[in-house]
């Protein structure tokens, strides 16, 4: 394999550098017919969802976030907090210990653009792999699930070990592999999310749970490795509130 080497890109938001010079020139062609908007339209304000019970009170919950990890819904970090929970947030990047917590939750992003800073931090990885010996619950979601593997492999051949909690190898593909919405029932309860990603992930790993589009085709696996859970689904927490409290709890 390819030795580990430092991406030109740096992280979520990034990934298409010249953004804004493409929307500017996307801008200057546009006609000046389209900048014509039609009157605009009032809709009622959506009923705010009932507060979720609170069924992870004092519960501690290290969330990461940083450059590698950067896809968190907003509604999930405030239903969380709704349950109890305390949140803290750290970097898998740059951080050596996580903060005191009784769960951890790698959420969705980057880590292919960021495989030799994770791979190097080695303090960060024996801690994460300490929290999972201790059978203390993980949730890794897409592109936490890809940092939770064996190995990862970036869009340009490159491979570095991560986590090592998955028996699992991923690698990115030049294609979208999955887009959408999809439904999962994971130990009795249904749960929503969406799913965006171009990395194949392989495993021997029999998944605990499969996922549904919609239009009733299969969707993401879910895999239960000791206190792991790990999918390609983005979960929506509040539309399963009991799962969720089972899961950090």
């Amino acid at each position: 394999m390819p030795a580990c080497r430092t991406s030109s890109r740096t992280g979520a938001g990034r990934e298409v550098p010249d953004i804004e010079a493409r929307i500017d020139r996307a801008a200057d062609l546009l006609p000046e017919s389209a900048l014509w908007l039609p009157e605009p339209v009032s809709f009622p304000a959506a009923p705010r969802p009932a507060a979720p019970p609170p069924s992870l009170a004092g519960r501690r919950i290290a969330v990461a976030r940083d450059e590698a990890f950067g896809f968190i819904y907003p509604a999930n970090l405030a239903f969380l907090e709704s349950a109890g929970a305390r949140l803290s947030f750290f970097s898998p990047l740059r951080d050596t210990a996580l903060p005191e917590c009784d769960a951890l939750w790698l959420p969705g992003g980057y880590p292919e653009l960021h495989l030799c800073a994770l791979t190097a931090n080695r303090t960060m990885i024996g801690a994460i792999r300490e929290h999972f010996l201790a059978e203390r619950p993980i949730l890794a979601e897409c592109g936490g699930m890809l940092y939770a593997c064996e190995r990862l492999e970036d869009a340009s051949g490159t491979s570095a070990p991560m986590l090592g909690l998955l028996p699992a190898q991923a690698r990115m593909q030049p294609r979208l592999a999955a887009l959408g919405m999809q439904e999962a029932e994971l130990g009795g309860h249904a749960v929503r999310g969406h799913t965006f990603h171009y990395s194949m992930l392989e495993t021997g790993l029999e998944p605990a749970a499969l996922a549904r589009t919609p239009d009733g085709r299969k969707g993401e696996r879910i895999f239960r490795q000791g206190s792991l859970t790990a999918s390609y689904m983005h979960f929506y927490f509040p539309s399963a509130p009991e799962l969720i409290a089972a899961l950090f709890g």
